[in-house]
């Protein structure tokens, strides 16, 4: 059975975890998506995944459109966290964005493009 909780331990929230992730991380981009990630090492260790998203207020002005597009990143990493554990590891710390003015129309499309960007790493 799968797991498709997004548990308080999951979140990103501390601001050292999130400003070592941008000093430290790597940056993948697929489609509207783009992504920075960080995996467990001797420099900084990671004891469990953390995860997070964040859409500008340079693209969305209005919150409600902003806040739209986050429940759509958090809900496509929450059904396919198997896939991005599988892409980028348990022991992971990532902050997903979206990069484009235009609004998703459909949940479909923002998973489709997160299940993209998590094939793509697994090749790479």
């Amino acid at each position: 059975m799968q797991n498709f909780n997004y548990p308080r331990a999951e979140k990103l929230k501390k601001n050292n975890e999130i400003s070592l992730l941008f000093e430290k991380g790597k940056w993948k981009t697929c489609g509207n998506l783009r992504i920075i990630v960080l995996k467990d090492n001797p420099d900084h260790p990671v004891e469990s995944i953390k995860f997070g998203v964040s859409v500008s207020k340079r693209y969305f002005k209005k919150a409600v459109h902003r806040n739209r597009v986050k429940r759509l990143l958090r809900e496509s990493y929450r059904l396919h966290k198997d896939l991005f554990n599988e892409a980028f590891g348990t022991q992971t710390i990532a902050m997903l964005f979206w990069v484009s003015s235009e609004m998703p129309q459909k949940f479909q499309d923002v998973e489709a493009q997160f299940i993209k960007l998590c094939q793509i790493q697994k090749r790479s």
